[in-house]
């Protein structure tokens, strides 16, 4: 089985081919620069390096959300354009749980953290154990002080990543009281190498949709979409 693995949930843009248990190319950039930029010309590079025929994917993974609604707007478009194109299906895998992954194996408890804002994170628990990754926590949006006591409550060692970790670092070292690490700089980030391989479980699982069909997961409003509310209630008060 052959997936296409596509990742713009954040500043990070990465592509990833993986099949049957090999990750045969991934192309990550953590810079500054739009995804409509980079996604399409990386995975054509790719599929140079490689020899392969895009015809010859079973399905394309995306990293569904949360995460940055523009990133996951392009992505998505990006995952839609090619499946139909294509004429393949599109597998939504959530996009903490992808992060989490980068830590496959790790024996200690596993708290991604995606920067939301107004002090709050795109978050989730996860362990390890025979082999599978075990939801703790589903994401969800959170207030940094909510995880903070969640883990703390759990009593159990954390190790954090995402790009919220040097956001709440200062927070996070003040209010723990339970052991913490941080991931290192080559495992911290979102990699589509990962949403990849847990796109190939989920097809393998039938949660597979047609191109139509799929949409991202935001979890929560966009900004503009809040200070609409805000005003509407304000107007009406």
């Amino acid at each position: 089985m052959r997936i296409l693995g596509i990742e713009s949930s954040s500043l990070v843009a990465s592509t990833a081919i993986y099949e049957d248990g090999i990750t045969m190319a991934e192309y990550t950039v953590d810079f500054k620069m739009t995804h409509s930029q980079t996604l399409l010309p990386m995975i054509d590079e790719m599929v140079k390096l490689v020899g392969i025929d895009l015809n010859t994917i079973d399905a394309i993974a995306v990293s569904g959300g949360p995460g940055s609604f523009t990133g996951l707007r392009i992505g998505s478009a990006t995952a839609k354009g090619l499946a139909l194109a294509l004429n393949k299906q599109i597998v939504s895998v959530p996009t903490v749980d992808a992060l989490a992954y980068n830590l496959w194996g790790c024996e200690d408890q596993v708290c991604p953290l995606m920067d939301a804002r107004r002090q709050q994170a795109y978050t989730g628990l996860y362990t390890f154990s025979d082999g599978q990754m075990q939801t703790l926590l589903p994401q969800c949006a959170a207030g940094i002080d909510e995880i903070t006591a969640k883990i703390n409550e759990s009593g159990k060692k954390t190790v954090f990543l995402g790009d919220g970790v040097p956001v709440f670092a200062d927070y996070l070292k003040e209010n723990l009281q339970v052991p913490y690490l941080f991931a290192p700089a080559h495992c911290n980030k979102q990699r589509a190498a990962c949403v990849a391989v847990l796109g190939g479980i989920l097809y393998r699982q039938g949660k597979a949709e047609d191109a139509a069909a799929h949409k991202p997961d935001y979890l929560r409003l966009s900004q503009a979409e809040r200070e609409r509310q805000e005003k509407a209630r304000d107007f009406r008060i």
